[in-house]
């Protein structure tokens, strides 16, 4: 179910990009479309609105089934945001479709809080997998997001059923004819000493990078229910400022997925401020209430620093770029160990050792901030005593 609902979330947005690179004008339609989802979810998805962080909550303390009406709401709500420009990812649309489906079988079987929550996980990790193409990387997502800064808390018995709907839920999507983005990094060199601390230093801007995103996105949208009481007029605000900062200045190019300037972050230098326009739009977007996912917009925050980073620390740009990939994602969701898979299955073994560093380091430098507000966050990102 999950690989077939992300294939069909995957076709309609590759139409909706189409559609608004042929039709630029679509970008004035942001506050019309802000508005109509806002009404939506006010009218009938306000059980569904907390997206991630409800399936998080269930996953925690199983109380009800996660409402089907998730699914359409997400889905539509997201292609639309798309087809008009607003600076949303996919990841958060999958994995809530994927976990909302999976839940719908607690109707069918009898299942114990404990197994409940399995199935949860399941689902949460069969949507990572199909969207991004990476099953082990989406396994590993569906126990260590939950977690969040407490690892040691993460349900590895549930690591085998994670498994095998991951991989089978890629593998649906690959029969329905989805194909992903292949990132080629040209030149991987000898894991040094001067790559060690490289990555060290690349590692903590690059948690603070997604700390600042994590609580922006948060601290604007709670700043914003604050002070517009109507929920559809948040997106409707928000829309028309994006659309004439884009009117007044070329910001074209941080609209949307951003794909294919994730792709030129592994060959050719960038703009220096791409990274941060980025982020300012995709906290504007999703803070003041468009639907979809955050982490395609971090992997293209990371990408771009990476990009930026190469020849401050003399390291290649292809390299730098897919360690960032992976590295803002994993300090800004406080899941380091998914994203260093998810660096292997992309980019290969060879770049493991340096994503595995960044990642870790990341980690640590974000502190408590999390893009998902639901990870448990009582304890303190310290080393263990060793005795």
């Amino acid at each position: 179910m999950a690989g077939s609902a992300s294939a069909l979330f995957l076709f309609s947005l590759e139409w909706a990009t189409r559609t608004r690179e042929t039709h630029p004008g679509l970008i004035w339609g942001l506050p019309a479309v802000g508005f109509v989802v806002g009404w939506l979810y006010l009218k009938w998805g306000q059980s569904v609105d907390a997206g991630n962080n409800l399936l998080i909550d269930e996953i925690h303390d199983p109380r009800r089934v996660v409402p089907l009406r998730m699914v359409p709401l997400i889905l539509g709500g997201t292609v639309a945001s798309h087809l008009v420009g607003a600076s949303v990812g996919r990841e958060g649309t999958a994995v809530q479709m994927g976990g909302a489906l999976a839940d719908q079988l607690s109707h069918r079987f009898q299942f114990s809080a404990a197994q409940r929550r399995v199935v949860l996980m399941t689902g949460i990790g069969a949507g990572f997998a199909s969207v991004f193409g990476t099953p082990l990387a989406g396994a590993v997502f569906a126990l260590e997001v939950l977690a969040g800064p407490a690892l040691r808390q993460m349900r590895w018995p549930a690591l085998v059923p994670c498994a095998i709907a991951a991989v089978a839920a890629d593998q649906v999507g690959l029969w329905w004819g989805v194909q992903h983005t292949a990132y080629a990094v040209s030149s991987v060199p000898a894991f040094t000493a001067w790559g060690l601390c490289a990555m060290v230093l690349a590692g903590g801007l690059m948690g603070l990078t997604g700390r600042v995103f994590a609580l922006s996105a948060h601290g604007l949208s709670a700043w914003m229910k604050q002070r517009i009481a109507y929920a559809p007029l948040r997106p409707l605000i928000g829309g028309a400022l994006i659309a004439v900062v884009v009117s007044v200045l070329p910001a074209e190019r941080y609209l949307g997925l951003g794909i294919p300037v994730i792709v030129e972050a592994f060959s050719q230098p960038l703009a220096p401020w791409d990274f941060a326009a980025k982020l300012a739009l995709t906290v504007a977007s999703l803070g003041s209430g468009f639907k979809g996912g955050e982490v395609t917009p971090l992997f293209y925050i990371g990408a771009t620093l990476g990009n930026a980073l190469a020849p401050l620390l003399q390291m290649p740009i292809g390299l730098m770029a897919a360690v960032g990939f992976v590295a803002v994602f994993a300090g800004a969701a406080n899941t380091p160990l998914a994203c260093t898979v998810m660096a292997v299955e992309l980019f290969g073994v060879e770049v493991g050792a340096f994503a595995a560093v960044a990642c870790a380091v990341s980690y640590v430098f974000s502190g408590r901030a999390s893009i998902y507000k639901a990870q448990r966050q009582r304890p303190v990102k310290t080393p263990p005593p060793l005795i």
